[in-house]
């Protein structure tokens, strides 16, 4: 499935076991000699009776991520039109916290996803030590670390991105958004074209908590106002960060792209 073109394998895990998720994510995860995408997704039930369903995530690298947004509109979509639940609002358990996912639904499809991801955090050492180190850009938290660059050439994100992803500031390594404004300031919404390197897996399609942290990173700056529409290579996500509760929604698609099977013995995992 993929959600904007950030793409990645999901497995149920509530009918099938992935032993070493780490291990499987990096070599399903390879574009060549794996199935090819930008990391493995675990569905599986809840262990807390707060949240309807849990997930894990694991980047094309091998190394856990705290949330994704992208993935987690596509469980949503999973979820209703495989028959798991007939709920449109569902409770999602992941490592950041329970995610509420809200479905658009027409036709017994589910169109787009909202999802409440919560307040952004806008420091924390454990994720960002560079207040004196860094000043171009703007760090987000959310769930995962953000680092926000506005600049006319959002193209650098490979050069850049790489370098930034490890610099000593991050002590968990950091996701990195290059942003530029493509409209000015309005009432309505500010359009943000945005290219992101995620952590573990490099330049991606999209990345959902990279949008929400590039909308939070506008407003903080004074670019745009609580409404964003951003820009991504795969596709255009919606950002509100909401002043009633502080909380920043995201909405956007989620699409099947294909079934499979996997013989997992024949990986030769070590």
């Amino acid at each position: 499935m993929h959600g904007c073109g950030n793409d990645y394998i999901y497995v149920n895990t509530m009918e099938f076991t992935v032993p070493q998720p780490s291990e499987a994510a990096r070599i399903w995860s390879d574009r060549h000699k794996g199935i090819g995408s930008d990391g493995l997704v675990l569905i599986g039930a809840s262990s807390i009776p707060e949240a309807d369903f849990a997930m894990h995530i694991y980047n094309a690298d091998g190394s856990e991520a705290m949330m994704c947004g992208n993935a987690s509109r596509c469980i949503g979509k999973y979820l209703y039109e495989r028959g798991l639940t007939t709920k449109t609002e569902i409770r999602l358990l992941t490592l950041s916290g329970v995610k509420t996912l809200k479905l658009h639904i027409i036709n017994n499809i589910v169109e787009s996803v909202t999802v409440d991801m919560g307040e952004p955090v806008l420091e924390n050492e454990s994720q960002f030590m560079g207040y004196r180190v860094l000043d171009k850009g703007t760090f987000v938290s959310m769930g995962n670390p953000h680092y926000v660059i506005f600049t006319d050439d959002v193209d650098q994100v490979g050069e850049m991105g790489r370098m930034l992803e490890k610099h000593p500031a991050f002590p968990q390594r950091c996701n990195i958004e290059f942003a530029k404004i493509v409209n000015g300031k309005t009432a309505d919404h500010t359009t943000i074209r945005t290219r992101v390197w995620e952590r573990g897996s490099g330049i991606t399609q999209a990345c959902g908590t990279g949008a929400c942290a590039t909308a939070v990173a506008a407003v903080l700056t004074g670019r745009a106002g609580r409404f964003s529409q951003i820009v991504m290579d795969g596709g255009t996500l919606s950002i509100e960060w909401r002043e009633s509760d502080n909380h920043v929604y995201m909405t956007g698609p989620a699409e099947f792209v294909f079934d499979g099977k996997i013989e997992y013995s024949k990986l030769q995992i070590q």
